[in-house]
């Protein structure tokens, strides 16, 4: 269990172990760090089952819990990725989305477990939450019409005059 002064818990049905695994296999400053089995019958696992996974993920403590079908992962919480360049930004959209994930819109996507992620290029951010109004403007309205980032696309908005 993590010593920090603060965990992420995330609920999985029966897959917080392969979860953790693909988050630690796809996204730097991640692993796997412990995985605990349950002593007893729980409403969710049996004796023995993984009951819980600690893990990194990008350097923050997570644990998921295996536990039945009963909390629904949704889009109120998003892990938010930064990235610096387009094939970063590829390589992880196409780990979440190619590994039985689902696109969404403006940089959202979800992965297999139902966990949102936003994978969201520092260019992005730099020009939308910028002080230029125009630039930032722009670079909305380019990125409303992408699913996936694309970098060159939202530099070409910004340095449109």
């Amino acid at each position: 269990m993590s010593r920090n002064p603060m965990t992420l818990c995330l609920w999985y049905e029966g897959d917080a172990e392969e979860a953790a695994a693909f988050y630690a296999a796809t996204f730097s400053n991640s692993s796997v760090d412990a995985v605990h089995h349950a002593p007893v019958d729980t409403p969710g696992n049996k004796a023995g089952e993984v009951l819980a996974v600690d893990f990194t993920l990008l350097g923050t403590s997570c644990i998921g819990i295996n536990g039945p079908p009963i909390f629904k992962h949704n889009e109120s919480f998003s892990f938010q990725v930064h990235t610096d360049t387009q094939e970063e930004t590829d390589r992880l959209w196409d780990a979440i989305v190619g590994n039985g994930g689902e696109e969404s819109a403006c940089g959202w996507c979800k992965d297999k477990w139902g966990v949102s992620w936003q994978i969201t290029p520092r260019a992005l951010t730099d020009a939308t939450m910028g002080s230029d109004k125009a630039v930032a403007k722009r670079a909305f309205e380019a990125m409303l019409k992408m699913k996936k980032i694309d970098i060159a696309a939202i530099e070409a908005a910004v340095n449109a005059a």
